[in-house]
Formats: structure tokens, C-alpha cells, sequence
């Protein structure tokens, strides 16, 4: 009887590359003749798990592929898979999946998940409950909350799996722009969860060779910056591209990139992180009673002024539900004498403040600190990139 080999942890292979590698091995040698199945030394069976996404600006596909690392560091044989390259029948084969998409236009799937997201209301529709009855599952969706169909094709996702038989084992997680914080919470929940599952039939699941020499192919070094470290890229030339006159303004714009390490094709976007009017910030520090040098603590931990962050970190538009309900909760008490007005709907956080102090002129506004606490990130605009570097590199 021989001894099922293992990968040695001096071997240079990442966590995740070794744990592939020793389930392979121990799946293999399982089903040789004379060869113990698993013995105590071997690593544990892993277990199967398809995170699959649906993306349209890139987001759920990074978080997809960030999920997947994840799991593999825990014991998890974890593939990422754009919605666009399976379907309900192949999801039937499926045993563990996360579902990681976005919402796009209004409630709208992302283009790589509209087929499926088709058919599986197609099934839900016909009732088909035991299409996928073999199936666990959990859903975190992404939205933009600025939208009346927040997160609906998540929403759309979780509901229709129900109804074709799936088991749900975490809820799902509705996250909003400021996304990070709630989609690690939730890809906690849900592979602790999975964990905790027998995992005697999970030999099945273990890679063929051409999958794991997918997995331990060099690594290309990604850029340096990102969402969370944007490049500050030259803007070289930004020329009107219509005729005098016209009522319209299409503009030609060319960024230098040198230095930066960054690649597109057509069809990706380009993030922009804008700044807010200087002179919306005025308006906003006056109605707060502030000069805007006050301290703040900014998300990344360091400390800049009050007038800083309100220009670059955060959203003076549409005012979130926790300012609503601070202001709210504070005005309830104090009737009003005044008309309605016409539009009753604060349409940003200007008017939420303007609106306070009409109906309570000794109304106490959070401090400077409290109540950056009540407003969003300020988030990169997504631009759709035309050209090609084929054609212009």
C-alpha cells in the first residue's frame, strides 16, 4: 500500500497552489489500485465551490476572482466563471455556488448575464423546482442606490435559484457603492458556512491536469494602481469633436498613461475620480456653521481638513437614508406652520441642511466628523473606452 505524496510547504508554491496540488494528488491516488485513499497525513478532500459572476463595468469580476483567492486559501477547489460561459443545465452539475453581479441601467443584468438570467426566469416562471435541487447557493448583489431598481438583478438571481430548487445557505448581501466592507462580510458568512459541510463527496471536484497547470501558470504583475490608488495620468489634449454651433459637445481627450503599467481594450472602462464644486463645499460649510479647517479623519486613517474631504471623499448628492433619518428624527418634533412644497423630495444634501435650518433655526447639525459618517464615498464616473490601441496606441 503505498502513500499518497505531498506538496512540502518549502515547495514555491503560493498557499492556494499547494492545497490544489494536494487534493489533486490525493484524488488520484485514491483511485489507484493498492494506493490507501486519504491518509491521515494527506491534505483534507476540497471542496467544490463555482463563484460565478456577471459584470459589466468589472467590478463583480474582480470581487469574483478576489472570492475565489480567498477560498482557495481555506480548502476550497474555487473557479471563477463569467455568467456569458455557462447555463442552467451546466448549473445543475453545480454543487456550491456564488453568485456575485451587478445591476445595470435600470435593474437592467449586465450584458454577459442576460441569457442566463433568462432562463433561470424562464424556469422560475414555469415552476421547476427540482432543476436544481442539488444546488446551495448565495448571492451578493451590487447597486447603486442613487437607482429606483437598487441591486433588482441580484435580487432577480437569488429569487429565481429559490424557485428552481436551490438551497440558499447565507442570505444575500445587497451591497451599494461602498461595497468592500459587506462583500467580505458576506464572503466570510458563506464559506464558513460551506466549511462546516461533510466533504466526503468531494474527491469528485478535484482539478484535472489541465486545470491545474492553469492555476500554477506564472502570474503576470498586475499595475500598481487602481480604484483604491488611481494614477495621476496628464490630460494631454481634450478637443470638441462637433461643429460651432452645435448644441452638443462630443470631446476627444487623450490621457498619458506612461509610467503607470496600465492596459485597456475597447469596451473597458476608464474611472474618473471627479471632485466636487468648490463652491457646492462654500454652501455646504456655511449651512453646517464651519470655516473647513476643522480635522477629519479620512477612510484611509490620515487626517486633512473638513473643506479637503468634502471636495474629494465624499458625495454631496443625494442625501444617504442615515443623514435622512439624523435630520428626521430631529425635525419630527417641530410643527410646521409652512405649505408643502411642491417637491417634497430632498434632491441633495444642500437641501437637506437648507431644509433644517427653515424649519428650525436652532437645529444642531452633527459635528464635522459625525457627519462625514452620514455620506457616501465619493466614487470614481465610469467611461466606456471606445478607441482601440490598435488603431492609436
Amino acid at each position: 500500500m503505498s502513500v499518497v505524496p505531498l506538496v512540502p510547504d518549502t515547495a514555491p508554491f503560493t498557499p492556494e497552489q499547494r492545497a490544489w496540488l494536494n487534493g489533486f494528488f490525493a484524488g488520484m491516488f485514491s483511485r489507484a489500485p493498492g494506493t490507501s485513499a486519504v491518509p491521515a497525513a494527506a491534505a483534507p478532500a476540497l471542496i467544490p465551490l463555482t463563484v460565478l459572476f456577471g459584470s459589466q463595468t468589472g467590478t463583480a469580476e474582480g470581487l469574483a476572482k478576489k472570492a475565489a483567492k480567498e477560498a482557495g486559501k481555506r480548502g476550497f477547489a474555487a473557479t471563477a466563471v463569467d455568467m456569458a460561459q455557462t447555463d442552467a443545465a451546466k448549473l445543475a452539475n453545480e454543487k456550491n455556488l456564488l453568485v456575485i453581479v451587478s445591476t445595470y441601467g435600470d435593474g437592467e443584468p449586465p450584458d454577459s448575464a442576460k441569457s442566463l438570467h433568462t432562463a433561470l426566469a424562464s424556469a422560475a416562471l414555469n415552476s421547476q423546482p427540482s432543476t436544481l435541487n442539488s444546488l446551495r447557493y448565495s448571492v451578493c448583489a451590487l447597486g447603486d442606490t442613487n437607482y429606483a431598481q437598487f441591486c433588482k438583478c441580484g435580487q432577480d438571481f437569488d429569487a429565481y435559484l429559490e424557485k428552481s430548487g436551490a438551497t440558499r445557505f447565507t442570505p444575500r448581501i445587497d451591497c451599494d457603492l461602498d461595497y468592500e466592507a459587506p462583500f467580505t462580510a458576506w464572503l466570510n458568512a458563506a464559506l464558513s458556512a460551506l466549511s462546516s459541510q461533510p466533504v466526503g463527496a468531494c474527491l469528485q471536484a478535484i482539478p484535472t491536469v489541465p486545470e491545474i497547470a492553469s492555476k500554477l501558470a506564472p502570474r503576470s504583475v498586475g499595475p500598481t494602481y487602481s480604484k483604491k490608488n488611481p494614477y495621476p495620468a496628464l490630460l494631454l489634449t481634450s478637443r470638441n469633436l462637433n461643429a460651432p454651433g452645435s448644441a452638443k459637445q462630443v470631446h476627444h481627450i487623450e490621457f498619458d498613461l506612461t509610467g503607470s503599467g496600465l492596459a485597456y481594450e475597447a469596451g473597458d472602462a476608464l474611472g474618473v475620480i471627479p471632485h466636487n464644486c468648490p463652491e457646492h463645499v462654500s454652501e455646504i460649510l456655511a449651512a453646517l456653521g464651519c470655516d473647513g479647517e476643522e480635522a477629519i479623519t479620512a477612510p484611509d486613517g490620515s487626517t486633512i481638513p473638513f473643506r479637503r474631504a468634502l471636495t474629494e471623499l465624499y458625495d454631496l448628492g443625494k442625501p444617504t437614508a442615515e443623514l435622512l433619518s439624523v435630520v428626521g428624527a430631529c425635525l419630527q418634533a417641530i410643527p410646521s406652520t409652512s405649505a408643502p412644497p411642491t417637491n417634497p423630495a430632498p434632491l441633495h444634501v444642500i437641501d437637506v441642511l437648507l431644509q433644517s435650518k427653515i424649519e428650525n433655526p436652532n437645529f444642531k447639525i452633527p459635528a464635522p466628523a459625525d457627519f462625514v459618517r452620514l455620506l457616501k464615498k465619493l466614487q470614481p464616473r465610469l467611461y466606456s473606452i471606445s478607441s482601440s490601441p490598435r488603431a492609436h496606441a
